[in-house]
């Protein structure tokens, strides 16, 4: 599919040959200007912001304490230990919740010492008995266990009704959450959400699991304990935001440096139990310390921890996930992570199979070949993977997509997940008269109906695509960041650009340009869909760097006959038979314009 360039503004030459000198002196490292000139597009414009960039400080994390009700919740929590009361920890049953609940749990079990499997227990729910968030059956959980505390974590804002309920059974509930309030608060004893309207916490993009780390953050420090106890559990943050899709800026992309630090030096064996089935080994440099034959990124944890551990809670239970986290005990760990890995491999075999039978659908029907929207109903395919193969389909045809199929209770069940610049929750909400539940976001959403409103819903969905959708909308964008000379890239460049890291929203890795290529006449497909080559100037002395375009055998006649080309790529390292070299990671090809 074609992809529309959209290239950032340039900043200032003086401006940006100053600020490089001047970086180049504080941290006594040369920096290069294109990645001076990067660093000024994301903000980082004088050598102060630089040096903090380049050098994450833990103690410039915020007080915990300037949350909202954070007082509230420390001292309830230390009530409820000091009584021996019972807590019940509970969360969602993706990443993000699962985490934070290993966060929490193992936290609290430290705590209390050798009573805590008799005063704490933790509860994930049924993603399709209980669905997201606090439930009744969660409620009744408590009310039967004699729980007297139950802290939510990664949901629990808009669930007015289940507090109340768990309220009436004499039950105080904490919510730790990072999705946006509904009109009216819940009755909790305290709301930790930092996007709460009356919350001043100076940071809004806190992962669920991260809301979670300011609370035992709090407590340690009200308690002056160890600042071990919080610190040791900053592995499980990373993990969620990098999970979570949250921003990697200010507070999170300091939690996601050390977090990372920790998985890379002292990985929990869980990690390392998962890791292992995702083919990345381990090998023991030091006694005393445990490193990865290769340093382990968020885009790692993203394709290889992530999926994995969300599929727990698509395909059995979301609880294996978070023993995975807090099990200290390899043979233990590593059977959970096998069965994790095997239901992962489940999941993907019928979201592929899902996928496919969907893409052939919609190719050789002429009824969507004119549609601006997809929406697609199979009654067999499993509603774990619905939300994957509505991604999916975005993918190939850049169009709104909803996917759906036939729930449990005989209803009409889907995902939705939307292009850039339609927001796809407006569009559901405008044919919420037919549907039974809806709920979501600008770019994603989920909705239920009755079979019967299926053929209303897709002809009044499509009318709102139509009348609501823009044009800028129909070709998926690659935003460029700058365009440099092959010759720039060398490794010393390639050092300097790692430092850029952690990369993810907010901080998306450098997209780089060159123009005018040629292939050195090794172009070819490898893996029956990916297309490498060796990319050089035909007019300039440059050494030829290696390239891989994933997924884009369709572009091989681009590179052929020494046709010119320019490219779209991230620089990154390729690690084969030991030898590390630099490898251009191409987004896109087109051909060259002709020189006026």
């Amino acid at each position: 599919m074609e992809k529309k360039w959209i290239f950032k503004e340039l900043p200032d030459e003086a401006k940006v040959a100053a600020l490089a000198e001047k970086i180049s002196e504080a941290e006594q490292i040369a920096i290069e200007k294109p990645l001076a000139a990067i660093l000024i597009q994301r903000g980082v414009d004088t050598p102060e912001k630089a040096h903090d960039f380049f050098n994450p400080d833990i103690s410039k994390i915020h007080n915990p304490f300037l949350m909202k009700d954070m007082d509230k919740a420390v001292n309830r929590l230390s009530q409820a230990i000091m009584n021996n009361e019972r807590i019940l920890v509970y969360g969602d049953y993706d990443v993000d919740g699962t985490s934070a609940v290993a966060l929490l749990y193992s936290f609290i079990c430290e705590i209390i010492g050798a009573d805590s499997k008799n005063l704490v227990e933790y509860y994930i729910p049924d993603r399709y008995a209980e669905g997201y968030g606090i439930s009744d059956q969660g409620i009744e959980y408590c009310h039967n266990n004699n729980i007297n505390l139950l802290i939510s974590l990664d949901c629990g804002i808009k669930a007015n009704e289940k507090v109340q309920k768990a309220n009436e059974y004499g039950i105080d509930v904490i919510i730790c959450d990072h999705h946006l309030e509904g009109d009216e608060l819940p009755k909790a004893v305290a709301i930790l959400d930092p996007k709460r309207k009356d919350c001043p916490y100076p940071y809004k993009e806190l992962s669920g699991c991260g809301v979670g780390f300011k609370l035992i953050q709090a407590y340690c420090q009200k308690y002056n304990l160890p600042d071990q106890l919080w610190l040791s559990r900053i592995d499980l943050v990373a993990i969620s935001i990098a999970s979570d899709i949250v921003a990697i800026t200010g507070e999170n992309r300091i939690l996601a440096y050390f977090g990372l630090e920790i998985i890379n030096k002292f990985p929990r064996v869980g990690i390392k139990s998962i890791l292992d089935q995702a083919g990345i080994k381990l090998h023991y440099p030091f006694k005393e310390e445990t490193i990865f034959s290769r340093v382990i990124s968020i885009s790692d944890l993203v394709f290889y921890v992530g999926p994995r551990i969300n599929a727990a809670g698509r395909m059995k239970s979301g609880r294996e996930s978070v023993r995975l986290f807090i099990d200290e005990d390899e043979n233990k760990s590593a059977n959970i992570a096998k069965s994790i890995n095997a239901q992962n491999e489940k999941r993907k075999e019928q979201d592929r199979n899902a996928t496919e039978e969907a893409i052939h659908a919609i190719r050789t029907s002429h009824e969507y070949a004119n549609r601006k929207s997809i929406v697609i109903y199979n009654p067999t395919w499993f509603k774990g993977i619905i939300g994957i193969v509505a991604s999916r389909l975005v993918e190939v045809f850049y169009k709104p997509t909803i996917v759906l199929t036939k729930s449990s209770d005989g209803l009409i069940t889907g995902s939705a997940r939307s292009v850039k610049e339609f927001n796809i929750y407006d569009g559901i909400d405008s044919c919420s008269d037919l549907l039974e539940h809806f709920g979501g976001h600008k770019f994603a959403a989920g909705l239920s109906m009755k079979e019967e409103n299926l053929e209303e819903f897709t002809e009044r969905f499509e009318q709102y695509v139509i009348d609501n959708i823009q044009e800028t909308s129909a070709l998926p964008e690659i935003i460029v960041d700058l365009p440099i000379d092959l010759s720039d890239i060398t490794p010393h460049f390639m050092n300097n650009l790692k430092r850029f890291a952690p990369f993810g929203p907010g901080n998306m890795e450098p997209v780089f340009q060159s123009n005018n290529l040629v292939d050195e006449g090794s172009a070819r497909i490898v893996g029956d869909k990916h297309l490498k080559a060796r990319v050089l100037y035909p007019d300039k002395v440059v050494q030829p760097i290696d390239m891989i375009a994933f997924n884009s055998k369709d572009k091989l006649p681009l590179l052929q006959n020494n046709r010119q080309f320019d490219i779209l790529y991230h620089v990154e390292e390729n690690v084969w038979n030991n030898i590390t070299s630099l490898q251009l990671n191409v987004k896109d090809v087109r051909p060259s314009q002709p020189k006026q």
